[in-house]
């Protein structure tokens, strides 16, 4: 594929500092003329578009905007009943006949289209995309208005908001437009990514791609037992923080020393996590020497953080905890910045205990509420087959020929990534490894945390394979990714890339072919994994 011939040139263009990097490349894509609108974007406000009766839909505006982006395209806004916010853009003379629609991550409550890792397609960087996104039916963060009266928004969360805004925007681009999208592409990680698995398994109907990176997909034991169990195990009996982010990056570094050799390639990443055996135990503090080093109360944090939430007597209640290298991401999560200072895994997993286990609000629940064990399992969660997205029979997705690719960062502190091969393998078991390669692919990116960002490659184009092997059937069997100085995030610049790596479909890894740079990507080869 050509990917990696962008990249390099990218990359290339960084090094020398002038020129202008080559333009990104069209191969195995469609052929799809422009369409222009069949009227001005105006008219679409007091447009009379036909949805079902369910699902009424209501325009609030719909203006040119002329200075965002590479062309300008009609910016319409609405909501559909009740309260499912949209937006929708159109270009205004550039369309080729494509929509995306992007995921919302977290729990939402905002409108934002976020159209990550298509940093070289065409169609994304010319402007000939509709894009669509949505709140998901609610304003702001979770609160009692969630529940006590309202189950419709926590409805429209769980996998309603996403399909309506689906329907309206493909409404509005076939009234605009005088015909309806040829493909429809959904991208989202996080929540975004629990939402494309949403839609493959309830709606296969809507896209004919979707891209699901770090799916939240055990949404309510990931956003309860997960999160709380990290918060809660690091704290002593008076509530002090006992690991604190002092000494990640020496646990980080010790866990790199033990477990970067089992691959051959000493580059400071962890190809496979779980063939890593370290134990917090060998830095730990001895004959009272506490620097550099891990006290016995820290260590025993470490190991159950890596180990996962479990009832103290052999009987885990997540599939695991973050992966070995993933350590200097847990700032922040679930250890704190300094003394005092929140951490985003206490929020997330007392609001999900307040309003999201039960339709009744418990507003006066405390994490230390929260108990680790088998009855309490059972207790919060009655919603699973609500909010999870973890049915793994997508018979009618394959059905109809689309595609779906599962993306995962190794190093992922938020969402362990043994979810996403825990979900990949049952679909295999439920549907067999040649019906399941036929439409679906899982790629895991050494040192990569939540969504982008980390110690390794992890900048890539994930929208032009998925139209590729739509549009040609051109299946993605290596993805190229690339890492740039200070890195933080799906998108950073290019003019900084230091490391390049292929990235092969799970279980298969990349391996280094013995010579040459090891931040290049055309010295690796295709080996064969756990």
């Amino acid at each position: 594929m050509n990917t990696r011939r962008v990249i390099l040139a990218l990359a290339a263009f960084a090094l020398a500092g002038q020129g202008k990097p080559e333009a990104p490349a069209r191969t195995g894509l469609a052929d799809l003329k422009v369409v222009l609108p069949s009227g001005p974007c105006s008219d679409l406000a007091n447009a009379r578009i036909a949805m079902p009766a369910d699902a009424a839909l209501h325009i609030s505006a719909a203006v040119e905007v002329r200075d965002d982006g590479p062309s300008p395209y009609c910016k319409v806004t609405g909501f559909v009943s009740p309260e499912v916010r949209f937006e929708v853009r159109l270009p205004m003379n550039t369309w080729t006949q494509r929509l995306v629609q992007t995921g919302c991550g977290g729990l939402c409550g905002n409108l934002n289209i976020r159209l990550g890792n298509a940093a070289s397609c065409a169609p994304a960087q010319n402007g000939e995309l509709i894009l669509a996104s949505t709140d998901m039916g609610h304003s702001g963060g979770m609160d009692a208005v969630w529940a006590d009266g309202h189950p419709q928004r926590a409805i429209d969360f769980a996998y309603r908001g996403v399909h309506v805004t689906t329907l309206a925007a493909k409404a509005i681009a076939t009234a605009y437009y005088g015909q309806k999208p040829k493909y429809s592409y959904f991208a989202g990680c996080s929540d975004g990514g629990r939402e494309g698995l949403m839609e493959a398994q309830r709606y296969p109907e809507d896209f004919d791609g979707i891209t699901a990176g770090a799916p939240a997909m055990n949404f309510i034991t990931q956003n309860t037992f997960y999160h709380g169990w990290n918060t809660m195990v690091n704290r002593d009996t008076s509530g002090k923080t006992i690991l604190t982010s002092a000494q990640l990056p020496l646990l980080h570094a010790a866990v790199i020393k033990d477990c970067d050799s089992p691959d051959r390639l000493q580059d400071g990443l962890i190809s496979d996590p779980t063939a890593c055996h370290f134990d917090p135990q060998t830095i730990q503090c001895q004959d009272g020497n506490q620097t550099q080093c891990l006290t016995a109360a820290q260590v025993e944090v470490a190991r159950k953080i890596y180990r996962g939430t479990n009832d103290g007597k052999g009987e885990q209640l997540v599939i695991s905890g973050p992966q070995f290298g993933s350590e200097l991401a847990w700032e922040g999560v679930y250890i704190p910045r300094g003394e005092n200072q929140p951490v985003m895994s206490a929020g997330i997993s007392l609001g999900t205990l307040r309003y999201l286990t039960s339709w009744q609000a418990q507003s006066n629940l405390t994490l230390a509420d929260l108990r680790f064990d088998d009855a309490e399992f059972k207790k919060i969660t009655p919603l699973h087959a609500l909010f999870d997205a973890t049915d793994p029979d997508l018979s009618r997705f394959a059905g109809l020929s689309h595609k779906l690719i599962l993306w995962h960062g190794w190093a992922d502190p938020h969402i362990s990534p043994l979810n996403s091969i825990a979900y990949y393998q049952a679909m295999r078991q439920m549907l067999g490894e040649l019906r399941v390669k036929e439409f679906a692919r899982l790629y895991l990116f050494p040192g990569g945390y939540h969504c982008g960002g980390g110690e390794g490659p992890f900048n890539v184009d994930l929208l032009t394979p998925m139209m590729q092997w739509v549009e040609s059937g051109m299946a993605p069997d290596k993805i190229i990714a690339s890492h740039t100085k200070g890195a933080v995030g799906p998108n950073a610049p290019p003019q900084a890339v230091d490391r390049m790596r292929p990235v092969y479909p799970y279980p298969e890894q990349a391996k280094y072919n013995g010579k040459g740079s090891i931040d290049m990507d055309a010295n690796f080869s295709r080996a064969p994994g756990a």
